[in-house]
């Protein structure tokens, strides 16, 4: 898929260069990408409301934009920042929506349950903090039951215990046969909550699988050594050939095959390690890694 936008004055800019993307059903899907990298513009033209210049797209296997009439009620959306109306309830504007989409009164109050907006759901929307309006917009994305939810940045503005709620929902979702189509740059929830992901850059895809699978694709295979004489044992270790920094929790120690010739070459100059430990991938890091050199916050289209 291929997306242009043409600016007056300016260059071109190729918000999606090829992107070939597809999520399996089921589970959560994490999309990630710096600023400009075209997450935003993805959704968008999937949705229908941007026109991508060539490609093809299916969503829940029928062609878009075509044919999106058919298929967009089963699918649930929040994209970017929810809009309601100020001086009405939480409750009396997803009602509002229920009734235009022909909906049952009830399924208003379940998935305000659902959101943890029961006990505000008769204050009005112009109280509500900025976390509780995302969860309002995620309690109206639920409303159809869909078998495809689309989220971008649903977290935002959520405090800690708000962000737990929206994580475990999220998951329960994606456990009972709904497909969560996730775009956050909140890298360790996306960690936390996700089956799979997919990272983009400069409109191009970069890396997908698994996110197990991903992270161990950037292990670097570094170990982190406890010692107490940590300015000898660095000089030790970088005379056998090991790149070591002190990381300030210990002797950060790369590219080691087997952590106990490490233990074996300090120990020949009775130096003891006290505890080791391999050093973990996370996705903030594989992240960087990969999209390192791509083109971060230009300030184009996302």
């Amino acid at each position: 898929m291929r997306k242009t936008y043409r600016r007056r004055g300016k260059k071109p800019k190729a918000a999606l260069d090829g992107l070939e993307l597809v999520v399996e059903e089921g589970g959560v899907h994490g999309f990630l990408g710096p600023n400009g990298s075209g997450k935003t513009t993805t959704l968008r033209c999937l949705l229908g409301l941007a026109r991508a210049d060539s490609g093809s797209m299916r969503l829940l296997g029928t062609d878009v934009p075509s044919a999106l009439p058919t298929v967009v009620g089963d699918v649930g959306v929040l994209l970017e920042s929810p809009a309601f109306f100020p001086a009405y309830t939480g409750r009396l504007n997803l009602r509002l929506l229920a009734t235009a989409a022909s909906l049952p009164e009830q399924r208003v109050d379940e998935v305000m349950e659902l959101v943890g907006l029961r006990d505000a759901a008769a204050e009005r929307v112009k109280g509500y903090s900025l976390g509780m309006r995302q969860r309002l917009g995620i309690a109206a994305a639920l409303l159809k039951r869909p078998k495809l939810l689309v989220l971008d940045e649903p977290s935002n503005g959520l405090d800690p215990a708000g962000m737990k709620e929206v994580r475990e929902l999220l998951r329960r979702l994606g456990d009972d046969d709904v497909t969560v189509f996730l775009s956050s740059h909140l890298l360790a929830e996306v960690q936390q909550i996700c089956d799979d992901v997919t990272i983009l850059a400069r409109g191009k895809y970069i890396a997908g699988g698994r996110v197990a699978d991903v992270l161990a694709a950037q292990a670097t295979g570094a170990i982190r050594v406890g010692i107490g004489d940590a300015p000898r044992a660095a000089q030790v270790l970088r005379a056998a050939g090991f790149q070591v920094t002190d990381d300030g929790q210990g002797l950060l120690v790369d590219q080691v095959p087997d952590g106990a010739v490490v233990v074996r070459t300090l120990a020949e100059q009775q130096l003891y390690v006290s505890w080791l430990m391999p050093v973990q991938a996370d996705l903030e890091q594989a992240f960087l890694n990969l999209t390192e050199g791509s083109g971060l916050d230009e300030g184009g289209p996302a």
